[in-house]
């Protein structure tokens, strides 16, 4: 019995194949195939299927910017040792903390010196501001303002 080598062909010319009969079978698959190309295969969403949350686009000018889930009010300028429990307690006067995140450094353990208060609704979020903005936390003078605002608006024809 002799060994049989596997051979490789290179198709240099695909034109010689054209001339080559097609079956029915070969001809209704074709039929069936879409020609699908680029992402998502259609003009509607490129392929988004799910339901995403959108912040709200207000174009009344500057001014403060709603996240996704509320308003964010950033600190900084907080003495390295304060806690997160110090910095709950100063704020939660003002309203119903939704979230907060505090920063530590890793080495040390201490807080970076910044931290994201977040509030359920806007005038929480204001209030914090304008009454703790200039307070002072474990004897440190903290500066606390909106951390997401809006751009201002750009004049068509101008970059």
């Amino acid at each position: 019995m002799a060994a049989m080598d596997e051979v490789s062909v290179r198709i240099d010319d695909e034109q010689q194949f054209e001339d080559i009969p097609e079956s029915d079978d070969l001809r209704q698959l074709k039929s069936q195939v879409k020609s699908k190309r680029g992402r998502g295969f259609g003009d509607s969403g490129a392929g988004l299927q799910g339901q995403f949350d959108v912040v709200d686009k207000d174009d009344s000018g500057q001014g403060p910017q709603r996240s996704v889930e509320g308003w964010i009010v950033f600190i900084s300028n907080i003495h390295e040792e304060a806690t997160e429990e110090d910095l709950s307690d100063a704020f939660s006067e003002y309203g119903d903390i939704k979230n907060m995140h505090v920063n530590l450094d890793r080495r040390t353990g201490f807080l970076k010196g910044y931290a994201l208060v977040e509030y359920d609704t806007y005038k929480e979020a204001l209030v914090a501001i304008q009454k703790s903005n200039g307070s002072e936390i474990l004897g440190q003078k903290i500066k606390v303002d909106w951390a997401f605002v809006k751009p201002k608006s750009r004049r068509a024809g101008h970059r």
